[in-house]
């Protein structure tokens, strides 16, 4: 009897070793990497940090000195604004909704229609653009001279206190690199601690990347949950994104956007690039039914069946995504 028993538990572990290394691979593909990455033309370094930060705080970037970066990227919201559609600056409406900042320094394009290409570049479009912070880059160094505070802090991070419009764009794109993410409870179990998520969440884990089922790795992955590519989910919505930069015989980019990162989601949203859906199982239903078929629509969408179980499975592995906020406060403003 014992030797039956011996032989029944010697295959049960077998069968978890064999699962075990089958899930390995997946694991490894969400790794998080070691270093921030930064450019060779910009490279990090704590002034030039420190001189960003105190920019991104500041509203006398805004024309009317009324609106900063992180009015729309703050800290509190998850490095977004928490509402559906930004705030209308100078009563100029903005129909995409505010994506976070975090986790940016591994960006290969940037806004919800890949317009920019860099950090750097991606900084000069909210201090320009109409509907944000309407100013220009020229006016806008010009007013920081006039700031004796802002002086030392340039001449700190770049050798002398020239401000410039390049300065400005670097040291901004130089703080946003350092928005990272933090471990969140899935990133310790990715590293081996079996108790750091729930068994639902495990369990979410293995809907997530089933081909046949959910599959949200298709386009959510690596460790930022994003391909940094451009899909039309089937969203009922006006706005081609990706479509107005490319030809339009570009079947796919149309009504495409980019993907965002699932990390540190707020758990009641808003989502999609337009902030039409408030809560995850809104989101779950459009995926598995009510995306509208089009030509321009992903080759990875395809209608699925997930049971409640699987769909609560799920949401508890998306919320295993969360590291919490980070902690950073507005620095005192350059007199």
């Amino acid at each position: 009897m014992w030797f039956r028993s011996f032989i029944l538990m010697a295959s049960t572990l077998m069968v978890m070793g064999s699962a075990w290394s089958a899930e390995l691979p997946a694991r490894e593909k969400f790794k998080r990497p070691d270093s921030i990455p930064a450019p060779t033309s910009n490279p990090l370094t704590p002034e030039k940090i420190t001189l960003g930060k105190t920019l991104f705080f500041d509203a006398r970037l805004s024309r009317t000195g009324e609106m900063a970066c992180a009015t729309c990227h703050a800290p509190d919201k998850r490095w977004s604004d928490g509402r559906i559609l930004p705030l209308q600056a100078d009563g100029v409406k903005n129909a995409r909704r505010t994506p976070t900042v975090l986790n940016s320094a591994w960006l290969s394009t940037l806004m919800w229609d890949g317009r920019a290409g860099t950090l750097e570049v991606q900084a000069v479009l909210p201090i320009t653009t109409v509907h944000e912070m309407n100013f220009d880059l020229a006016s806008l160094a010009n007013r920081l001279n006039q700031i004796q505070g802002y002086r030392p802090l340039f001449a700190q991070a770049f050798g002398n206190d020239t401000i410039n419009p390049e300065r400005i764009t670097q040291a901004l794109a130089s703080f946003q690199r350092t928005l990272v993410s933090n471990q969140a409870p899935f990133d310790q179990w990715i590293n081996g601690d079996e108790q750091a998520i729930s068994e639902e969440a495990k369990r979410g884990f293995a809907v997530f990347n089933d081909k046949n089922k959910a599959n949200c790795a298709a386009c959510h992955s690596s460790w930022r949950f994003t391909d940094d590519g451009f899909h039309d989910i089937g969203l009922a919505s006006a706005d081609l994104g990706r479509g107005t930069r490319v030809p339009a015989e570009v079947t796919l980019m149309q009504y495409a956007f980019k993907t965002p990162s699932l990390r540190d989601l707020p758990i009641s949203g808003p989502y999609m690039h337009d902030g039409s859906m408030h809560d995850l199982k809104t989101v779950i239903r459009h995926y598995k039914s009510e995306a509208i078929q089009r030509p321009s629509l992903s080759t990875d969408m395809h209608q699925f069946e997930l049971s409640e179980l699987e769909e609560s499975d799920l949401i508890a592995f998306i919320k295993s995504l969360d590291g919490g906020p980070l902690g950073i406060q507005a620095p005192a403003m350059p007199q």
